[in-house]
Order: structure tokens, then C-alpha cells, then sequence
């Protein structure tokens, strides 16, 4: 399937002369989006360090790219897919953009591993950028998206959207933004899909690279994630449950976000009196399996504002960060968004309630900013006043529809 937003951010980055690097959760299909990117070049090559053949060919010969079949005098696609498992990687990804810079383009893909190791030295410096690719998302699927001038210059106006939003977003409950198990749309696909992918991921890929000794104490501490969603994520309470160290379980999480199993947002305190913690929101990129209704809905909206300031940055569009807002009274709102470390929009999610929450009403008065109230209601589209601010009060499906 087409994945337009992110071809679009290739768009944008590949013209420049840097190497694209593509990094994502596995399975998000950063694998299909390279295949369909090199449609748009008569001449590409495809290259996967998994496969001992080739990998067998990078190192006997490095300019082994210079092999593919030519059609025309176009400049090349080069794909180099996990090669972040070979372990000069940087230094060959260095000298072979110094060497044909001006004769291919490059792109660089990977899971969570590229992430992690790419922020290490700086080999690299300048000679690459990066964009994010994630699980499928409302927006991306419903394809109702304003262009980001028209959605940021008022976040709080009514636009029409089609009906079929609804299903899609029930969908995305059910079996995740994942392509694979999205697409096969069936209970047992998906179950066996995410227990599959969780120990992939946990007894494959983490504990290889972390050489972790107390790894049933891992797969215990990622097990009780899901009941954690919703609430400042209190580690020290973790380590209680499992009666490991705090630092061990601060670790484990920390391995969790970089292979892109969870990802946290903090509390902003600024303006905000009587401010209490600094623990961080966890949310999950497979949420489908979270039990409780508010939880799951409130993980959905968090992945679909991730997924969006995450573009916008890497577009180049601003400095976008998500966050949340809690004081010591435990009053909160979910969603904070801000750009250049100004607050721009307040959002909050409610399973039915179409009323105002308080606590949006208070901290909007605080900080002067547009307040979005979501709910997991078809139909409800409305704006109330909150002294001389206004509110909109709206089915959740509509208006995450519509993000860039």
C-alpha cells in the first residue's frame, strides 16, 4: 500500500545530497516504502545485510553498488536495508557518501538498532538526515489531511470529513496500525501477530544487544506495561513489583523506547503552578491489546499526535514536542502540544463524556491557548465558550482525520 505522507518527506529530503536514514518500530514497513520509492528511479539497487550473499559482497568489494544494471544515464537509488548489523557500518556508510555523494542517492534503513547506534560518535556528522516511519494511523488512512498551514492556523475549525472514518478507527482499535495484522483485519491473525512480534523483539533483538542476565525479569516488567497506560509511569513502583533495582528497571525502559516498543511523553510544568512530578506518560505502539477502553482510546490519540509532530519535524516545519499537564490537586489535561517550547493546543480525551472537563478549562485559562476536548463518540462536533476562549468539543475520528 502507498504510504503518501512519508513519500512525501522523502521528496523533500532526497534533494539534498545527504543520505536519507529511515528508522521505525520493525514491521512498521519501512522495507515496502523503499521498494516503492525506488519505483520513481529507472535505475536502483537493493541491498539487505541479512542475506549472506550479499553480505558476502559489501565485504570483499565495497563499491559493490557500482554493479547495478543501468537503463539510462538517471542517477541511481542505492538501498541499504539493516546494515547497521555490520559493525564498521558508519565508517563504510562515511567513506562510500564521501566517494559518490554526487553519483547515487542513499537510503539507509533499519529498525530500532539504527536509531540507537546512528546517535553514537560522529562519523556521520552532516552527511545524513533522518526521518521516522510508524505504524499506520487514522490520518495516514483516511486521507482527509489539511495542509499543515490550514490545520495550525486554527486548530478549532469545523471542516467536513468522510463518513468512513469511523470504521477505520474502530479497525485501528482491534488490530493496531501495524500493516500486516491492519490489513488481514482478523482476531487470531493479530493475536498471533503480536505475541510473535513481542518475543521477536524481546528475546531476539533486545537481549542480543543488551546482554541483559535477568531477562524473565524483562519480559515480566514489559508484561505489566499495558496497565500503566494513562498515568504518570512510576518506576520506583515497578521496581517494587518485580523487586528489581531502580536503575534496572529505568534501563530496561530506556532499551524498550530505542527499539521503539513504547514511547514516553513528560510533564510540562512551565506556568503551571503547584506542578508535582516529572515522571513521563508510556504509551505502546502495539496498543490494540490494552484492556481497558480509556487507556487504549487515550494511546490511540497519543500515537496520532506523535505521529504528526514527528513529520512536522522532520519536514522541517517547526520544533514540535507532545506533552502532558498535571498539578499536585491530580487535576490534568492529556495532551499538551507546543513548538519551540511554546504551548500551542491543550487536548484531552474522554471515552463519552461530551462536556468540558474542568481540568481543560482551568489550564487553558492559564496558558491562553485553543482546547480540544476528544471523544470516542460518532457525531458530537461542538464549540463552547470558556470566558473568552473557546473549546471544541469533538468525535475523535473527525478530527484526528484531518492532522497533516
Amino acid at each position: 500500500m502507498k504510504r503518501l505522507i512519508y513519500e512525501n518527506i522523502w521528496k523533500k529530503l532526497s534533494a539534498y545530497k545527504q543520505m536519507v536514514f529511515i528508522a521505525g518500530p520493525r514491521q512498521a514497513g519501512k522495507t515496502t516504502l523503499t521498494q516503492i520509492l525506488a519505483e520513481d528511479f529507472t535505475n536502483s539497487l537493493y541491498f539487505n545485510w541479512d542475506i549472506l550473499e550479499e553480505k558476502r559482497k559489501l565485504i570483499e568489494n565495497p563499491s559493490f553498488y557500482e554493479e547495478v544494471n543501468r537503463k539510462d544515464n538517471s542517477v541511481p537509488l542505492i538501498i541499504f536495508d539493516e546494515l547497521h548489523k555490520y559493525s564498521n557500518w558508519k565508517n563504510y556508510l562515511k567513506s562510500v557518501y564521501d566517494r559518490d555523494k554526487d553519483n547515487y542517492k542513499f537510503i539507509v534503513s533499519g529498525s530500532g538498532r539504527l536509531d540507537m547506534y546512528q546517535k553514537g560518535g560522529d562519523s556521520l556528522a552532516g552527511r545524513y538526515f533522518i526521518f521516522y516511519l510508524w505504524p499506520l494511523t487514522l490520518a495516514e488512512l483516511a486521507g482527509n489531511n489539511l495542509s499543515f498551514e490550514q490545520f495550525t492556523s486554527n486548530f478549532i475549525e469545523i471542516h467536513t470529513c468522510a463518513n468512513k472514518t469511523q470504521l477505520i478507527w474502530n479497525n485501528l482499535s482491534q488490530f493496531s496500525g501495524f500493516p500486516d495484522p491492519y490489513l488481514n483485519g482478523t482476531d487470531p491473525f493479530y493475536q498471533i501477530w503480536s505475541n510473535t512480534y513481542k518475543k521477536q523483539l524481546l528475546r531476539e533483538d533486545i537481549r542480543d544487544l543488551a546482554s541483559l542476565r535477568s531477562f524473565d525479569d524483562v519480559e515480566i516488567l514489559f508484561s505489566l506495561l499495558p496497565s500503566k497506560i494513562g498515568n504518570p509511569l512510576s518506576m520506583a513502583s515497578l521496581a517494587r513489583d518485580i523487586n528489581v533495582s531502580f536503575d534496572s528497571v529505568r534501563s530496561w525502559i530506556d532499551i524498550f523506547e530505542k527499539f521503539f516498543m513504547v514511547f514516553r511523553i513528560p510533564r510540562w510544568s512551565q506556568k503551571i503552578s503547584r506542578a508535582i512530578t516529572k515522571e513521563k506518560k508510556l504509551y505502546l505502539f502495539d496498543y490494540a491489546s490494552i484492556e481497558s477502553p480509556s487507556a487504549k482510546f487515550e494511546n490511540m490519540v497519543a500515537l496520532e499526535l506523535f505521529r504528526a509532530i514527528s513529520n512536522w519535524n522532520d519536514l522541517g516545519l517547526g520544533n514540535f514536542s507532545l506533552h502532558y499537564l498535571r498539578n499536585r490537586d491530580k487535576e490534568e489535561v492529556d495532551f499538551l502540544l507546543l513548538n519551540n517550547n511554546n504551548p500551542i493546543l491543550l487536548i484531552e480525551t474522554k471515552l463519552s463524556d461530551d462536556n468540558a472537563a474542568k481540568s481543560l478549562k482551568k489550564f487553558q485559562k492559564v496558558l491562553n491557548i485553543p482546547g480540544v476536548q476528544l471523544v470516542n463518540k460518532n457525531g458530537i462536533c461542538k464549540i463552547v465558550s470558556n470566558g473568552n476562549l473557546k473549546i471544541m468539543v469533538i468525535s475523535a475520528d473527525h478530527w484526528l482525520s484531518l492532522l497533516p
